[in-house]
């Protein structure tokens, strides 16, 4: 029986040499990367052929992994979805509980804050601005924004960002403004911590960090807290965030208090646009009319002690000129007079009369 190749001889010899010498036509051919110019050096065809050949091979390899990976992603490691699943339901019934307790809470201290009387400010206006200009040294820290007086600000305003307090409004132009910073050693600010309530003042010292002092040497600050505006200083909204603890220290000097220093929560360094708070509102909570809402109101009455009242007495009427004027009594009252137990005042008796001259005297 005649073989494959020998019965093929000559086609599969021709198609041979025509194969080597398409393989060495490519090799030598440069394929333009731009077609607008044919000149232009661009790879050789036989490496585009060689690309062209193997892209689809290296698709199919790739697809198939992805499909493998993300089958095993989402079918294989699934298997603790289910325990996942029910920590974090039970994480959401937790916290729905603490809402409603947060809520009553944060409901009768709206309560008590409207029947004492309490006020607290918010802020109920701002203006945005944009730092134009810094004060170029190291020892004063000072921006320049491009609002003043002709925007409605004023000396002593607020000025703030997203994050935390910047400073505050010190010299005021027609059409700009210079904000001393809260890192100036010249500038300061109340302040408490967010956790203890510990109030204090915030300062900055020569080399610009800032520090809080006035807290009692036996007080106890973590580092890490928060610390917020206190509002003592009726410039900066009350509850606004100031900066973090980062140390704290005894003062060398006095031994008494604590050098607490903290981070500004704003980035006092890249400063670009910032908000003036131009008007703070004054807020009284107000007390709600139905009976579940005064339940601390009564709680608090019954608790504080009663004083009797005090008017005129039965009897009597006061006249314009202040002077009191006998009326007269009704029938009960003189019932009252004649059955009380209060002895009658006793009229005082007469002196004696002195012994007459013509009477004898005595034996």
């Amino acid at each position: 029986m005649e073989s494959f190749f020998g019965r093929y001889k000559n086609p599969l010899v021709l198609m041979a040499v025509l194969f080597v010498q398409v393989i060495g036509l490519a090799t030598q051919v440069k394929r333009p990367s731009d077609p607008k110019m044919p000149n232009s050096p661009g790879p050789r065809l036989i490496r585009v052929w060689a690309v062209t050949a193997f892209t689809p091979v290296e698709r199919a390899f790739v697809g198939t992994g992805h499909f493998v990976r993300e089958s095993w992603h989402n079918w294989v490691d699934l298997h603790g979805v289910r325990k996942q699943n029910q920590e974090l339901q039970a994480e959401i019934t937790r916290m729905r509980m603490e809402e409603i307790r947060l809520k009553e809470d944060a409901g009768q201290a709206h309560r008590l804050q409207a029947l004492l009387g309490f006020r607290e400010k918010f802020i109920s206006e701002t203006v945005a601005a944009q730092v134009i200009g810094t004060s170029g040294s190291e020892q004063s820290h000072v921006i320049y924004i491009d609002k003043g007086s002709r925007d409605g600000l004023r000396p002593d305003m607020a000025v703030i960002t997203p994050d935390g307090i910047v400073g505050k409004v010190k010299d005021v132009f027609p059409l700009s403004s210079q904000v001393l910073m809260i890192s100036d050693r010249d500038s300061g600010a109340g302040v408490m911590m967010e956790k203890s309530r510990l109030r204090g003042v915030l300062k900055s010292n020569n080399l610009g960090e800032m520090q809080v002092d006035t807290v009692m040497a036996d007080e106890k600050v973590e580092v890490g807290e928060q610390v917020i505006a206190s509002g003592g200083d009726r410039i900066y909204p009350k509850g606004f965030p100031v900066g973090t603890v980062t140390s704290t220290s005894p003062d060398r000097d006095s031994g008494a208090f604590l050098i607490i220093k903290i981070k500004p929560a704003a980035d006092l360094n890249r400063l670009e646009e910032v908000l003036v708070v131009t008007k703070m509102a004054d807020q009284t909570p107000a007390v709600a009319a139905n009976e579940g809402h005064t339940h601390a109101a009564d709680m608090l009455e019954q608790r504080l002690p009663t004083v009797p009242k005090t008017g005129p007495q039965p009897g009597t009427s006061t006249q314009p000129g202040g002077e009191k004027k006998k009326t007269a009594e009704t029938p009960e009252v003189k019932k009252q007079g004649a059955n009380s137990t209060t002895p009658p005042a006793i009229k005082p008796k007469a002196p004696p009369k002195p012994p007459s001259t013509t009477e004898n005297p005595p034996q």
